[in-house]
């Protein structure tokens, strides 16, 4: 489960007196170099980075991650305190992907639509990050989101799903999910439909561009 930290190179047009933006890539696709989402995820890095300094942390669920278990259960609902070794140990998986989402200033995720829903990595890695008492919190006027400040992309693409559409159940879940971890700029870049339309990668690249045209780099650390 290891990340690939990375840092942009510099550009022309970029304003490189802004501080460098943290961004976390996730790609969930189990289609390698064949996949739309990494293109499309690709895509947005690259011009996110062409206009502001990046971090970038690339996370590829492609290879799978841990279900969550009993063990893991037990393990998140004991006090952190009161933990021992082994259960420390079930729990360092997650720990690492909860401290990339922490300190990302921008997810952009990769999501193919697998029978009308998310991948099962991506599920996974979700169940990984929702955390009660780490990412989000019971109050006593309701859930409270922790990853505020943060803003998200989704990249993503259909056979023959329209995105957005009555039985697209991916992308209302994936908002929902990350407004409940307190992420509430959420924006969906979509291909739909690329069995029936060619064209519909491009168009989606060219949305990316049009997207990011009027980008404000972040110029102070948050």
């Amino acid at each position: 489960m290891n990340p690939r930290p990375t840092s942009s190179h510099p550009d022309n047009d970029r304003d490189d007196s802004a501080r460098p933006l943290r961004v976390l890539r996730v790609d969930a696709s189990g289609r390698g170099d064949d996949s739309a989402t990494r293109r499309l995820t690709a895509s947005f890095v690259r011009e996110l980075a062409a206009r502001q300094p990046i971090e970038l942390v690339e996370r590829d669920l492609g290879a799978g991650l841990p279900f969550v278990d009993a063990a893991w259960i037990a393990a998140n609902f004991t006090d952190p305190d009161a933990r021992d070794a082994g259960q420390r140990a079930t729990l360092a998986g997650s720990d690492a992907l909860v401290a990339e989402v922490m300190a990302a200033d921008a997810l952009v995720i990769g999501v193919p639509l697998y029978n009308f829903g998310v991948p099962a990595t991506l599920k996974a890695w979700i169940d990984q990050i929702a955390r009660a008492r780490v990412t989000f919190r019971y109050t006593a006027d309701g859930p409270e989101g922790l990853l505020r400040g943060k803003r998200a992309w989704l990249l993503v693409a259909s056979g023959g799903t329209p995105v957005g559409g009555a039985v697209d159940f991916a992308t209302p879940w994936l908002r929902h999910v990350l407004g409940f971890l307190g992420i509430g700029q959420v924006e969906v870049i979509a291909a739909e439909r690329l069995n029936a339309d060619a064209g519909g990668l491009e168009r989606a690249q060219a949305r990316i561009v049009e997207t990011l045209s009027g980008w404000a780099p972040v110029a102070e650390a948050a």
